[in-house]
């Protein structure tokens, strides 16, 4: 049975990660809110404070048949999801986001779906998997991606979804 459990991602109420923490804890569940030290200045001094990594969003390891369960609790809004499916949270990501900040303070969370002009990236799903190109425009959901191909520039809009950012 332990093998089935699984880490998920909520997502709560604002300003509830730590609530929600709790209540799962207490509900018997493992459950992990990644706490940024952060230093905050008051009129007359200066505290380190702890604040949610991620805002609105809480890691809960359960079975599949626990979900129920936990969407129920207060709080919890539902859980997060990736391509139609409650998405699923890889133990090693846990793990690394433990060590990250436990070495460092005043981490800040950028969102890696962001595409910009001039930026490299290479197609994950569809009929162009796995070629790269670059950002020419972004509208909405659309990105047009030009590829070099033949001597010839292919220029298509795809969706930002099917992209993902290539390091140089």
């Amino acid at each position: 049975m332990r093998s089935t459990l699984k880490w998920y991602a909520v997502y709560t109420r604002p300003r509830w990660e730590k609530k929600v923490n709790r209540i799962l804890s207490e509900n018997g569940y493992e459950s992990y809110c990644p706490l940024n030290k952060v230093t905050r200045k008051w009129s007359d001094r200066y505290k380190v404070v702890e604040e949610p990594l991620f805002k609105s969003y809480v890691f809960v390891k359960i079975t599949e048949n626990e979900r129920t369960a936990v969407r129920m609790l207060d709080g919890v809004v539902n859980f997060v999801y990736w391509q139609s499916k409650p998405a699923i949270i890889k133990e090693k990501e846990i793990i690394r986001i433990r060590k990250f900040l436990d070495e460092f303070d005043n981490v800040s969370v950028v969102e890696i779906d962001s595409v910009r002009p001039l930026q490299r990236v290479k197609i994950v799903s569809g009929p162009l998997m796995d070629y790269e190109g670059q950002v020419l425009n972004v509208r909405n959901k659309k990105v047009q991606v030009a590829i070099e191909s033949l001597g010839y520039i292919l220029i298509a809009f795809i969706d930002r979804k099917k992209l993902t950012s290539v390091r140089q």
